[in-house]
């Protein structure tokens, strides 16, 4: 369960907020949706439905990108797609110099389109319906959405696609550079620190910070639960080892929402935070005594603090672990450098986040 103060710190207005370090290129050319389904995570329609969520994988199975595919109409009149995705240098080669050596002699043209357009999320209004979906869970804890009823979940409206990465998450939106979205009328504007309160309440990891550049597993990183892989399409960049985790592998790993405090009492509101750098070591500790005719091994490995504003986060952690800190078997430790101060880190699960069938439990 989150815990109880985190309400006040989320807007309970419709809001709109602008998002830095994305940048957007255009891929277009009759090859188009041949090209870029042989390399994304999800299957590219052709003719296009709409736009999604998707992934480029690195061949060893690894995250290079996450990124919204948006359907838009070339100068010519003919459908093309514009690539929203994370602009911060990482270990990933850059996007735009990746696509063009894939192209080879596809009839495929691929251009930086980012000066172009500015991208906003919209997120709190009644307006922005969910969608019923239920869930596929595989035996090696692979979670995939099930959309009902024959919609294009994402949207069919060019340029803007509904985030269905979460229940809640509301929508994504390109405009004009220097312009604002319609909603900007009606909405509230808030700030980029607003829309990172949003989206860690809801437990969804975004770019760079939080889906590390080749290191980030697809799976470990949400991508299943959030609609960014498909199991059954074709071959494509990274397919192989996604496909047999899928089938012989487990998911021992989980980005989940925690509460960052004091050690003690989690419900505790601490007036001043410290600025936590991303990636700090998160440690398991054991603070349940083991029956005497049960011992129990420390526990091994550590977790990892990835984006975190005030007392909440994201983080990577074992389910083991995460299973053990609800239990009051154990507890998450984080020591800040500089200062050498420890903290705890409490995990909890998003009122949307699947439930396992019981037979999995």
């Amino acid at each position: 369960m989150a815990p109880g103060f985190l309400s006040n710190l989320l807007r309970k207005t419709p809001t709109i907020a602008k998002l830095s370090n994305r940048g957007v290129l255009s891929v277009s050319g009759s090859q188009a949706s041949e090209f870029l389904n042989g390399l994304l995570s999800t299957s590219v329609p052709n003719p296009p439905s709409g736009p999604f969520f998707s992934a480029f994988l690195h061949a060893q199975g690894r995250v290079m990108y996450d990124v919204f595919l948006y359907t838009t109409t070339t100068p010519t009149g003919q459908p093309g797609y514009l690539l929203e995705y994370d602009t911060r240098a990482s270990e990933a080669q850059p996007l735009l110099s990746m696509l063009k050596r894939h192209v080879l002699r596809s009839k495929v043209k691929i251009r930086d389109v980012s000066e172009n357009y500015d991208i906003w999320t919209a997120w709190g209004s009644e307006s922005i319906p969910e969608i019923p979906r239920s869930w596929n869970w595989a035996r090696s804890r692979v979670v995939e959405p099930v959309w009902e009823g024959n919609e294009w979940p994402w949207g069919t409206q060019n340029e803007a696609l509904t985030d269905r990465r979460a229940v809640g998450m509301g929508r994504r939106l390109l405009a004009r550079k220097g312009d604002k979205p319609p909603e900007a009328s009606t909405y509230d504007v808030g700030a980029e620190d607003d829309y990172l309160l949003h989206r860690i309440a809801l437990g969804v990891p975004e770019g760079s910070s939080d889906i590390v550049p080749m290191q980030a597993f697809p799976m470990e990183s949400n991508l299943d639960i959030m609609g960014g892989l498909d199991f059954r399409k074709g071959c494509y960049v990274g397919q192989e080892l996604t496909v047999r985790t899928y089938h012989t592998g487990v998911i021992r790993k989980r980005i989940v929402p925690v509460l960052l405090h004091q050690p003690g009492n989690p419900s505790q509101i601490t007036g001043s935070m410290p600025q936590f750098p991303l990636h700090l070591d998160i440690r398991p500790m054991r603070i349940a005594q083991a029956p005497e005719d049960k011992p129990t091994p420390r526990p091994r490995g550590t977790g990892k603090l990835l984006s975190s504003r005030g007392q909440v986060g994201l983080a990577l952690l074992r389910l083991e672990h995460v299973a053990g800190v609800l239990n009051k078997e154990l507890a998450f430790e984080i020591e800040t450098p500089g200062d050498g101060k420890i903290w705890q880190a409490s995990p909890w699960w998003p009122s949307w986040w699947p439930e396992p069938p019981a037979e999995e439990e």
